[in-house]
């Protein structure tokens, strides 16, 4: 599914934000991605969607090496992704329908498919209810799940997600997590950067820890490891 080989990356000025990085996650993975701030997490995430380029190394995503594509093909690539930032990124003046069916209406998926499936994933994340709201109707925790709605509505192979609960109390931040876990038993593979030490430690998950730019620890059924 995710494969990075020696892949380093240094910021114009001389900042080393990932060195030597080497990582192979399988299909169906539920990967944590931690690390102090600054220690490059968000440069690997923005890697796995082509938003940051290496300086050195390779990245396959499903066999695909992306960093060799053109720039005509990143959009279909990126559509094969789910992909969810802390702060939403919610179209404002859309109903909470049209901003998950919006994902699908740039493919050109038929009417009659996405009004079926946006209503089903709608369903998934408990607001169906609300699907003629707008966003600024919606709580921070009900915006999250639109987001994710919007995410996976199209089935990717890969939900990467950055920060998703920063902005949530703990009780909905669990909630949004049991949300990522039903999607992952479907099937799809999740890596997740997060600072949340509870909600790793609860998981029970792969857990990637990242310090200085380099991988420091791997570990199947893993720990937050540092202090909240």
């Amino acid at each position: 599914m995710l494969l990075m080989t020696d892949v380093s990356k240094t910021y114009p000025g001389g900042n080393v934000a990932l060195k030597d990085v080497n990582i192979h996650i399988q299909p169906g993975e539920f990967v944590f991605v931690v690390g102090p701030s600054g220690a490059g997490k968000s440069t690997f995430i923005k890697m796995l969607f082509r938003e940051v380029l290496p300086t050195t190394g390779t990245i396959l995503v499903n066999g695909v090496d992306i960093l060799a594509l053109k720039p005509r093909e990143i959009p279909y690539m990126r559509r094969q992704l789910g992909i969810i930032f802390q702060d939403y990124r919610l179209l404002p003046d859309r109903t909470v329908y049209d901003n998950v069916a919006f994902a699908m209406q740039v493919i050109e998926t038929p009417y009659r498919k996405i009004k079926r499936r946006v209503l089903n994933v709608l369903d998934l994340v408990g607001l169906r209810r609300r699907a003629n709201s707008y966003p600024n109707e919606l709580s921070g925790g009900e915006q999250q799940r639109i987001a994710i709605a919007r995410a996976i509505v199209n089935d990717p192979l890969l939900v990467i997600a950055d920060e998703p609960t920063g902005n949530l109390d703990p009780e909905t931040g669990m909630e949004i997590m049991q949300i990522f876990s039903e999607i992952n038993e479907n099937g799809t593979t999740i890596v997740m950067a997060t600072h949340d030490k509870d909600i790793v430690d609860s998981m029970g998950k792969r857990v990637v820890a990242i310090e200085k730019g380099r991988i420091v620890r791997d570990e199947r059924n893993g720990v937050y490891g540092y202090e909240s």
